[in-house]
């Protein structure tokens, strides 16, 4: 028999990780922002933490296993979601997932003609803000709230299954 307190916390990331996740292509591909590589990157927890979701109610196994991989999953959207704003910030240098060689490294021409017909958005420029605050931003404290909310069903699953 399924657990119903569980499935409803699961159904709450589920539709946070649903809203983010297409939130985000709406921004891009209705709004017209174009988003840098980490953005891109940012993306993936959100669709994973989907297909784990799904598959826990298909499967209807292993659910601690998929809570603890939700954790997993989401502590490294908030590492990762952090380093971006310490790039957005000048706190960190950008770094090659960012996709952006410095002009030092450009040795001709071509390789600068190359590169600027690339359309890559800058990983320390914000291209989209909501009441001031960039995306990345809004995934730091999304992602520490779901981490937090996890552990939190993590730690309490014998209670929560009576």
């Amino acid at each position: 028999m399924p657990n119903l307190k569980i499935n409803f916390y699961l159904k709450i990331i589920f539709l946070i990780s649903l809203i983010s996740f297409f939130s985000a292509f709406f921004i891009e591909y209705a709004l017209g922002y174009q988003p840098c590589n980490l953005c891109l990157i940012e993306r993936i927890p959100y669709g994973l933490s989907i297909i784990l979701i799904i598959l826990n109610y298909l499967l209807r196994k292993n659910e601690q296993f998929i809570i603890m991989l939700l954790i997993l999953i989401f502590s490294f959207s908030f590492i990762l979601s952090f380093y971006h704003f310490g790039i957005e910030q000048g706190f960190f240098e950008e770094s090659a997932v960012c996709g952006l060689k410095k002009t030092s490294e450009i040795l001709s021409k071509e390789e600068l003609l190359n590169q600027l017909k690339i359309r890559t958005v800058s990983c320390k420029d914000v291209t989209f803000r909501i009441f001031g605050f960039s995306l990345t931003t809004f995934n730091i404290f999304i992602s520490l709230i779901l981490v937090i909310f996890l552990i939190k069903i993590f730690n309490n699953y014998e209670k929560f299954k009576k």
